[in-house]
């Protein structure tokens, strides 16, 4: 049988090439990777050398929030006093300390609107009667840190009290009189300051001042409120400041300075001031040997005079080796000759309260109010 000769067909199959090479092109992928990165290094890194001290502790403080106050909410602390934002252990605590206690804002609040419904009340009480309508002007009442103050004003048209006096005037005792029964309702302590202008007694400050006449118009203020009703013991605190607290845009010489200063006390500035005038806990006064310790030392101190002891049956305990002691020789008595009379009235007399208008430097406003 004869052969035949078939053509032989050979398929060549090409593979695509692609122009990466080798490796192909994903290195493009990770170099643009790496570029982003950089890009953002240095982005941030620019952005750092441009922002402010203030502008980073913000930054600082955003990363170290807590996850779970950043969920939730809330301010960005800790149970920890740490000077370090954001929380963390505080690198200065040292053994024995005890955690400070942070203050229930819940209860501020609530004592907050209690004071302001206070304030509702003494402004309704003044609306209803019309005495006090008219006198609403010499009242201004604000809620501070330390609770509610009602100050009472003075005016050159309407004086408080008498001229250099603690003379209490009609209008001003039925102001207080007035608004004792609202204030003992009110289960908080009261502070009574009094407050004076600028300006001197001619005896200044070594006779009587403005710091004894702002003390006695406060007592008398004091006074006239427990008249109206007030609780005996209800005051915690009285106190006489002069003319070293005016109020503000004014001058110190402004009749707007005399003035009467009631303040309601909220519990923390109650118990503050309480917390003043206890007596300290390292110390029992009760105890004479722990005075001691509070006595002066050193060189400052004083010497104790040693003192001859005593025997048990009364005999003197013979005295230790002693300085023969110089009997003083006896002077002459001085007589002291008559002083006439016009030398005795041109010297000075101790600085007494005298009458109110006498003590007012000349020039210095005799006839108006203090």
């Amino acid at each position: 049988m004869k052969q035949q000769n078939h053509p032989v067909i050979v398929v060549k199959k090409k593979k695509a090439k692609h122009g990466g090479g080798h490796h192909g092109g994903s290195w493009k992928i990770a170099y643009a990777d790496f570029m982003t990165a950089m890009m953002a290094f240095f982005l941030v890194m620019w952005l750092i050398s441009i922002a402010s001290p203030k502008e980073l502790t913000q930054i600082a403080e955003y990363f170290r929030t807590p996850l779970k106050v950043a969920i939730t909410g809330g301010q960005r602390s800790s149970d920890s006093e740490s000077p370090i934002p954001g929380g963390g252990d505080d690198p200065t605590r040292q053994e024995g300390e005890v955690h400070k206690s942070t203050p229930n804002h819940a209860e501020q609040i609530a004592e907050n609107a209690k004071l302001e419904k206070l304030h509702e009340d003494l402004d309704q009480l003044m609306e209803s009667d019309p005495r006090l309508r008219a006198l609403r002007p010499h009242l201004l009442i604000t809620l501070t840190e330390e609770g509610l103050r009602i100050q009472i004003i003075d005016s050159q048209n309407r004086p408080m009290f008498k001229t250099g006096s603690a003379l209490v005037e009609p209008y001003m005792r039925d102001i207080l009189r007035a608004i004792a029964p609202i204030l003992d309702h009110f289960p908080n302590k009261i502070s009574l300051a009094g407050h004076t202008d600028d300006m001197p007694y001619v005896t200044g400050e070594r006779g009587y001042s403005n710091w004894e006449l702002s003390a006695d118009r406060a007592n008398a203020s004091r006074r006239e409120m427990v008249y109206g009703g007030l609780t005996e013991g209800k005051v915690l605190r009285v106190m006489g400041l002069g003319s070293t607290m005016q109020l503000k845009d004014h001058q110190a010489d402004d009749a707007i300075n005399r003035r009467i200063s009631i303040l309601v006390l909220n519990k923390e500035a109650q118990a503050h001031i309480e917390r003043e005038n206890s007596e300290s806990a390292a110390v029992d006064i009760s105890q004479p040997d722990a005075l001691k310790t509070l006595a002066p030392t050193g060189q400052g101190a004083a010497a104790t005079p040693s003192v001859p002891a005593t025997a048990a049956a009364g005999q003197p305990a013979a005295p230790a080796e002693a300085a023969p002691i110089q009997q003083p020789t006896q002077q002459p008595t001085p007589v002291a000759a008559p002083v006439p009379a016009a030398t005795q009235a041109a010297r000075p007399t101790a600085a007494l309260p005298a009458a109110p208008d006498s003590q007012a430097a000349p020039g210095s406003r005799d006839s108006q109010q203090r």
